[in-house]
């Protein structure tokens, strides 16, 4: 049982009685609810399912969309989005809170087709598939044209008779697909695919009547507009009439405002081609004619106008004797003067002949020589005179001459320091006496101070 009896209270709920019973109550009370709010929190975790908030002005209750019915929708839900809905309420046993399950949705004030074109074709345009830096020029002249559309309907027959009428040489392909209901957008995707793995036309042409909103939704997908966009062939979207817009027009690389006008757009009229040909020719043929009677007046000028050339070759070979004779004369006069000038260099290079200056230079050296050397012996007998004096000085002072004289110098062992008190040694140290000739090793015996000594 849920309670228990008390004396003191009717009954006691446990927690998950008194939750049960609310959930039973509430679902019994009220099944299926109609209710409209404001999308907030939504989250789509990886179950698939949609959890959001529905709230108003005043208050917000929990919900939920299982993935089997999301996969339906034919619009995105988002942040802000005003639904209105059909949904069962139900409680969350184990948090003890209530929920709203929704059956069905759609936008409030919107149609949900109406609201999904808005969508996606905001999120397309987005990401740069309207933009016509991607949109591909048409042939001038298709040689073969894929028509894909409904075989029964009066769109092909249109197409037929204005490219008949327009141009009849050129090769018309029908792909048959449905333009309407469940699976038309598939087909007509495959179509395109087919097309552009065939390679073998140069325009494709998607076309379709008018209609309502749903009866567009084939030509509104996300896979088709990829598709068109995906295409290496040009396409044209000729869908409905002039005043509907599918995502397939926005994406296409031109939109005629209907199948008719397509077909007008995508040829040339063949009367027009024929008569520019025709003119073109006869341009071509009188310009030919005009250039012939301009060359050939050409000819005859210079035909007159040319000397036999015989006459030529001996007027020419005149000429060459008489340019010859004043070449000979020219290098003949300029030898000539060459001569004179190089006999008037010659004489002049004689009289400032180098011997000459030669056999001065050599006194004016002899006498510098004699000079030169006169001096370098008075230097060298007074730089003798003066080492000789510097030497005895010298010696005079050398510490070896003064040991010669008596004289000894004492030095420390190991150190090596000369003494010059006898405060600075030891009794018994050993000292080195440096003679004029050898050396003796002593040791001290006694130190005398003041007439006393130490031993």
């Amino acid at each position: 049982m849920h309670w228990q009896e008390n004396k003191t209270r009717a009954m006691i709920y446990s927690v998950s009685g008194l939750t049960s019973e609310i959930k039973t109550h509430l679902e019994d009370k009220y099944p299926f609810v109609w209710i409209q709010g404001e999308i907030s929190n939504l989250s789509r975790p990886s179950s698939g399912h949609m959890y959001f908030t529905l709230k108003d002005s005043k208050s917000q209750i929990s919900a939920v969309i299982f993935k089997n019915l999301g996969y339906h929708l034919k619009f995105a839900l988002e942040n802000g989005l005003q639904i209105t809905g059909l949904a069962r309420l139900s409680v969350y046993e184990p948090r003890g809170t209530y929920q709203l399950i929704f059956e069905h949705l759609e936008p409030k004030g919107a149609g949900a087709l109406q609201l999904a074109f808005e969508q996606l074709k905001a999120r397309l345009a987005q990401e740069g598939l309207f933009d016509q830096r991607h949109k591909k020029s048409l042939p001038f002249f298709p040689n073969r044209i894929s028509v894909i559309t409904s075989p029964s309907g009066a769109v092909i027959h249109d197409i037929i008779h204005v490219l008949g009428r327009r141009f009849p040489n050129v090769i018309l392909e029908i792909v048959p697909v449905k333009v309407q209901g469940e699976h038309a957008a598939n087909e007509i995707e495959a179509a395109l695919l087919i097309v552009n793995q065939r390679k073998n036309s140069d325009l494709i042409i998607i076309a379709r009547g008018g209609g309502s909103l749903e009866d567009l939704a084939p030509f509104n997908t996300e896979r088709l507009a990829r598709a068109v966009f995906s295409s290496e062939i040009p396409v044209v979207s000729a869908v409905g009439h002039e005043t509907d817009f599918t995502i397939c027009d926005f994406v296409a690389d031109f939109r005629a405002p209907t199948p008719s006008a397509a077909a007008e757009q995508v040829v040339p009229l063949k009367q027009d081609l024929v008569q520019r040909i025709n003119g073109l020719s006869l341009m071509l043929k009188n310009g030919m004619n005009n250039q012939m009677t301009h060359k050939k007046n050409i000819l005859e000028r210079i035909c007159k106008a040319m000397v036999d050339p015989k006459r030529k070759v001996i007027d020419l070979r005149l000429l060459n004797d008489d340019l010859t004779q004043r070449l000979i004369r020219v290098i003949g006069n300029k030898m000539s003067h060459q001569r004179s000038s190089m006999a008037w260099k010659k004489e002049k290079l004689l009289m400032v002949s180098p011997q000459n200056r030669i056999s001065t230079h050599k006194k004016t050296l002899g006498l510098w020589k004699d000079s030169l050397l006169s001096s370098t012996r008075y230097i060298m007998n007074r730089k003798t005179m003066d080492l000789r004096e510097h030497h005895g000085r010298l010696q005079a002072l050398n510490p070896l001459s003064i040991l010669d004289r008596g004289y000894s110098i004492t030095r420390t062992i190991p150190n090596e320091e000369i003494l010059r008190a006898s405060d600075r040694v030891s009794l018994g140290q050993e000292l080195e006496v440096i003679l004029s000739k050898g050396r003796l090793i002593c040791s001290v015996k006694g130190i005398p101070d003041n007439g006393k000594e130490k031993f």
